[in-house]
């Protein structure tokens, strides 16, 4: 079993930067594609961004592709989500998951979630 554990959400006002942390843990994280998703109230969890398990490809939607980067730190078990020029359609819980193989799209294709962290972007 891997656990996995989001930090560093918080309220922000729109253009602010906010860095995400998702720490893996009970197994190494590093064989895992992570996936960034979030949900918004009365919405659908919806795919933000991914990096493959050796970090070398990234992806991202098109509404966060220039503002956000997605990094990972193997040795400490670690994925993060910089966030630059926050906008109040980012406000959402943001969620961090793992799943063999690539980095998808579909919420359901992932194997291990977080608790998420709330992300609140005031105009």
């Amino acid at each position: 079993q891997m656990q996995l554990a989001e930090s560093g959400g918080g309220l922000v006002q729109a253009g602010d930067s906010l860095t995400l942390s998702c720490a893996a843990s009970g197994r190494s994280s590093s064989s895992y594609a992570l996936g960034w998703f979030r949900q918004a109230p009365g919405k659908e969890r919806e795919f933000v961004g991914g990096i493959s398990w050796s970090g070398s490809n990234t992806a991202y939607a098109d509404s966060v592709k220039g503002r956000f980067t997605i990094s990972r730190d193997n040795a400490q078990n670690t994925v993060y989500l910089q966030m630059n020029n926050l906008k109040p359609e980012d406000t959402a819980v943001y969620f961090c998951a793992a799943r063999r193989g690539g980095a998808g799209l579909e919420p359901s294709t992932y194997s291990y979630w977080g608790q998420g962290t709330q992300v609140t972007v005031s105009s």
